[in-house]
This record gives C-alpha cells, structure tokens and sequence, in this order.
C-alpha cells in the first residue's frame, strides 16, 4: 500500500472510530442526564439533594478510573498484555476500594448524607476502576467498536437499575446501591467480551504511573468545575442560577470532542506516530471547539424560548461560555498527550491555571459576565500554552528510547 494510501486509511479509521466512541460516549452521558428528572421529580427536593451531592462525590473516587484507562491504553500500545493490564487494574481496585471505605463517614458529615446511602454511592468507585481497567485494553487494542459498546452499556447499566428502583419507591440509597450492582454487571460483561491477548513484553509500569496520571485528570476536572462551585459562593442565588444554566454550554462544548482524544490517544502512545497523531487531534479539536463556538452565537437568540425568558440575561454570553468549554476540550488533549509520553508533569501549566483562577474569581468575578470571561480566558490561556508544549514534546518522541 502506498504512503497516500496508507494515511486515506488510517484517516477513515479514526473517523470510524471517533463516530463510533462519540455514539458511545453520547449514549451514556445522555443516560446519565435523564437519571436526574424522575430522581428530581420522585424524591423530592430533600432526598433528590442526597442524591445528586452523591453522585458528585462519587466522580472525585472516579478520578483514578480515568487514570487507569488512559496508562493501561498507553501500555497495551507499548507491547503489555492485557494480564498485565489487568494485574494492575486489581491493585487499584484494592486501593480505591479502601479510600472509599474510609471516605464513608467523612463523606458523610460533609454532605450531611446517610451512612447506608453514603456507603452505597461510593462502593460505585472501586467498580469504575475494574470497569476502566477493561476499556483500557479495548482502546489500547484500537477496539473502537467493542468500546462504543462498553461505554454505552455501562452508561444503561449505571442509570437503568437506578431509576427502576426509584420507580418502586426506593430512596437515594438502594438507587444508588443498584446503580452500582448495574456498573459491576457491565464490568463483569466487558472483562468476558474484551478476551485476552497474548503475553507482553512491557512490564514496567504499576501504581505510580496511576498516581501520576491521576493528577493531571484531576487538574483538568477542577479546572472545568471550579467555577460552577465558586459561582455559588460569590454570586448572589438568583445570578449563580443563571450561570449554571450558561455552563450547560460549557459542558456540551468541553464533552461533545471527547472521542478526538480516545481514538488518537493510542496513536500518541506509539513514540513513531506521537507527534502527528498530537497535532492531528489538537488541529481536530480546535477546528470542532470554533464551530462549537460560533453555533453557540448563533443559537443564543433561541435560548429564552426554549428554558424561559428569566435566563435572558445569558443569552449574549452563551458563545462565552462555549469557548470555555471548547479551550478545555483542547486543554484535555494536550493532557492526554502529555500521559501517552509519559510528560505528566506538564500538567503544572493547569494547576498554575487553577490557582489564578480562583484567585481572580474571588477577587474581580462580581458579575456574570466578569465570571464567564474570567474562566474562560484562563482555559484559553491553558489551552495555547499546554498545546505549546505538547507539540513540542512530541518531536523527541521518536527518538527517546521506550523502557
């Protein structure tokens, strides 16, 4: 096959896959939304706070699941196999499995939630580190299919049970209880569906690498979430509504582009196709954030008719908050790069971003407009510099020696 040839097909290949993760990732993500409106309506304003400050907590103990996939991807791509993948899936397991344990009562008395609905929340974190473990090895292996499969099941699996429960007349914690058991089905599921492969010859890598890649996650989560908690803090109710309203388009710019990243991550893995496959999706991402961006501006006028006209105030700043989300997602790639390198230092340049944030949040975010502007002028600044550097980084990785 000709080099032409070759890149035509690699490129159908990874828009084939990034269709297919988008279609998964869409699938669980709208699950995970519509769980919110019958647990609104049938647990009452009391039980339905119990419940969404779980759910909350228990994306923090996520935090090592994304962690997991993206050095068990990056390992299946350097020659690991997935025994290996896995032996290292069941060590965080263990590991996140007793945080939890301990965070219960902490948890507890912060959110001021039940032991039993507390307990059963965060039993769900341990069960998304085995489940990642195996979404790993599928996109490591450049499985795309089988993850759209993966992603979409266990988004069913954790909203489904819930909701049926709840349906019956359960409270937070046995629909928080059943989610779990649903996530630990699908998690049981992929690890027979994923199969093995044949022995590897990387051996080097464990918890560590974990540690360090969960940090960067970790960043970039409270960078695309801090200004929606502090909102509440300095805004009055009324405004910090309002903007919780305008990050609805955050949200949807920041995780529209999330399958760029999946499906090219292997690519940035592999020190002979690093460097093209990080500017391939930085190049992506952008291009999808500026039309994201520019829809946003487009579609501000509908805003009042579709959620009322109380939320007037946004509409001329909706584009804002677009191009917060969208500068994240780019953000987010960088990051991901920086993991496939094993660079995860550089996520220093979010960190630095984080604390400036919140310090000019505090200080000159009065207003919504001030707020938005704030966020997202940070995230674009994180986003050019992070991507800077990415790219840089990349051009050594042909040459630097894999351990």
């Amino acid at each position: 096959m000709s080099p032409r040839a070759e890149s035509s097909s690699d490129a159908r290949s990874a828009v084939a896959g990034m269709t297919l993760v988008t279609a998964g990732s869409m699938a669980a993500n709208i699950a995970a939304y519509l769980l919110h409106l019958p647990a609104s309506r049938w647990l009452g304003p009391a039980g339905y706070g119990e419940f969404a400050s779980l759910l909350a907590a228990q994306l923090v103990l996520a935090v090592p699941a994304l962690a997991l996939q993206t050095v068990v991807a990056r390992e299946v791509v350097r020659g690991a196999s997935s025994h290996a993948g896995r032996a290292l899936a069941g060590r965080c397991v263990v590991i996140v499995a007793v945080l939890a344990a301990a965070a219960v009562p902490v948890v507890s008395w912060a959110l001021d939630t039940g032991i039993l609905a507390t307990s059963a929340a965060l039993a769900t974190a341990p069960v998304l580190v085995l489940l990642a473990g195996e979404q790993g090895l599928l996109q490591g292996q450049g499985r795309f299919v089988a993850l759209s499969a993966v992603l979409a099941s266990a988004g069913l699996g954790k909203v489904v049970p819930a909701v049926v429960v709840l349906g019956f007349g359960g409270g937070p914690g046995a629909a928080l209880a059943a989610s779990a058991v649903g996530t630990l089905t699908v998690a049981v599921g992929a690890r027979i569906f994923s199969g093995d492969t044949a022995a590897g010859t990387r051996m080097h890598f464990g918890v560590r690498d974990v540690l360090a890649a969960s940090q960067v996650q970790l960043a970039l989560i409270a960078l695309s979430s801090i200004d929606l908690v502090l909102a509440r803090m300095a805004l009055s109710e009324h405004d910090a509504g309002l903007y919780a309203l305008g990050a609805v388009a955050t949200k949807a710019a920041f995780w529209l582009p999330q399958a760029v990243g999946v499906v090219l991550y292997p690519r940035m893995a592999n020190p002979a196709q690093s460097a093209a496959a990080i500017r391939s999706a930085l190049g992506v991402l952008v291009g999808l954030g500026s039309l994201l961006v520019v829809g946003a501006a487009l579609a501000a006028p509908l805003a009042p008719l579709v959620v009322g006209d109380e939320y007037r105030p946004v509409q001329s700043l909706l584009w804002v908050f677009a191009l917060q989300g969208a500068s994240l997602a780019v953000l987010q790639g960088a990051l991901l790069s920086a993991i496939a390198g094993e660079r995860t230092h550089l996520a220093v340049v979010a960190w630095i971003g984080l604390a400036v944030e919140i310090a000019l949040l505090l200080t000159v975010g009065t207003t919504i407009g001030r707020f938005v502007t704030v966020a997202a002028s940070v995230a674009v600044l994180c986003a050019v510099v992070m991507g800077v550097l990415a790219v840089r980084a990349a051009r050594y990785d042909a040459v630097r020696p894999v351990e």
